[in-house]
């Protein structure tokens, strides 16, 4: 198994930054490669939407448009920490934030949580107008 955990969420104004961190951890045992990483949003009220994901053999990262030119994702070259940088944060993108994770070999619609096996417990993002 593969354990994954969040940080580095927090309350900023309109217009600020703030940069998420998922600390990944492979159980004993687990052989598996992590073929793809992502970061999910929860809004009360909503489903959980994709926000970015990241190919971990490469290729360029897809994001959803509402975050488009504004966040950016990376993994580190030890795959040990997925990254999630927010500039110019809005109002709107208040939500618990997840990382995720996905051993499965092809990566099919990147925004469909079905997709990813792996989840962390989030981190709360808080953007006051």
């Amino acid at each position: 198994q593969v354990q994954l955990v969040e940080s580095g969420g927090g309350s900023v104004q309109a217009g600020g930054s703030l940069r998420l961190s998922c600390s990944v951890t492979r159980m004993a045992g687990y052989g598996y490669k992590i073929n793809y990483m992502a970061w999910f949003r929860l809004v009360p009220g909503k489903t959980r939407e994709g926000v970015a994901r990241i190919d971990t053999s490469g290729g360029s990262p897809e994001y959803d448009d509402s975050v488009k030119g504004r966040f950016t994702i990376s993994l580190d070259n030890a795959m040990k920490t997925l990254y999630l940088q927010m500039n110019n944060l809005k109002p709107e993108d208040t939500a618990l934030y997840y990382c995720a994770a996905s051993d499965l070999s092809y990566g099919g619609i990147w925004y469909n949580k079905a997709m990813y096996n792996f989840w962390g417990q989030g981190t709360q993002v808080t953007v006051s107008s």
